[in-house]
């Protein structure tokens, strides 16, 4: 009988499959092959404390400049999208509170995510869907840099958006239900 993946395994095989093979997030490849992503596993339920952890992990990487980016995966908390969307609104205050906007960015993902205005079953969303949900810290500054050397960025939700269409919900649903078994 197979042992079934920690929540941080079947974060880092979401990432390696799904984001870098299917090229959602182009600069993320060079990331998981060079090891420079913090994947920190939390098991907070409560915003506060949540909050408390995200401010930890920025902390963690102003002090480890070879780190490029945390990915923090809730594995016990936040499994509905709209707490989770309080998260992530919290979160985005908390940097402007610790002066730390302009330096670090956050992106979401959750098992739930919906896009406003799209069906919840529109493989659109899966650009976003993840085993768990999960606050990323980006650091503004590589992103700026990343992105002024790829042709046309604007253009990567669009195309996201198409090729998740066509992989179908089905196909999402499959991989996303595999992980957990």
């Amino acid at each position: 009988m197979q042992q079934s993946l920690t929540p941080k395994q079947q974060t880092q095989a979401w990432l390696k499959d799904i984001i870098v093979e299917l090229n959602f997030c182009p600069f993320a490849k060079r990331e998981l092959v060079n090891n420079t992503i913090e994947f920190c596993v939390s098991s907070q339920q409560q915003i506060k404390h949540a909050l408390e952890e995200i401010a930890l992990q920025c902390e963690y990487l102003t002090n480890h400049p070879e780190v490029e980016t945390t990915l923090i995966v809730y594995s016990e908390g936040f499994k509905r999208f709209e707490a989770y969307l309080d998260l992530v609104d919290y979160a985005n205050d908390l940097l402007a509170q610790l002066s730390l906007e302009g330096i670090y960015q956050i992106a979401s993902f959750h098992p739930d995510y919906c896009f406003e205005g799209d069906a919840f079953d529109d493989a659109a969303n899966y650009t976003n869907r993840s085993p768990f949900p999960m606050i990323h810290l980006l650091r503004e500054e590589s992103i700026e840099r990343v992105l002024s050397q790829y042709p046309s960025p604007e253009l990567i939700p669009e195309r996201n958006i198409d090729l998740a269409r066509k992989k179908g919900t089905d196909f999402f649903v499959e991989y996303l239900t595999g992980l957990k078994s």
